[in-house]
């Protein structure tokens, strides 16, 4: 099969929709500056990714569901979904398969990007 085959897009996206919505079935970090932030923001900041809905060609053109970026106040925030092999070395080669792949989630204030 294609490497970007629209089946195997639809699989990474609906993969990636299931672990950002539920926070299951990877590994979710957030960086030091979103662990600064007060309790309440950080939970705002959690809940918004996990409801992220705003996806277009321009900020998702592999239509995989793995980036998005919101507001809050007077800040900006993205997440990011990274795919890793099982042992979290390098790369993950097949990212539609959830037996060969550690889905990572990053969430940022965007000027640590």
């Amino acid at each position: 099969m294609d490497i970007d085959s629209p089946d195997k897009s639809a699989r990474i996206r609906a993969l990636n929709d299931s672990f950002r919505r539920t926070f299951v079935g990877g590994v979710v970090h957030i960086t030091a500056g979103v662990e600064a932030l007060c309790p309440e923001v950080r939970a705002e900041i959690l809940e918004r990714v996990r409801t992220f809905e705003r996806f277009t060609h321009e900020n998702d053109p592999h239509d995989e569901h793995d980036l998005g970026s919101f507001v809050i106040g007077n800040s900006s925030f993205l997440w990011k979904i990274d795919y890793y092999d099982r042992e979290m070395k390098h790369g993950s080669e097949d990212p539609d398969d959830p037996e060969k792949t550690t889905r990572v989630l990053t969430i940022m204030l965007s000027e640590e990007y």
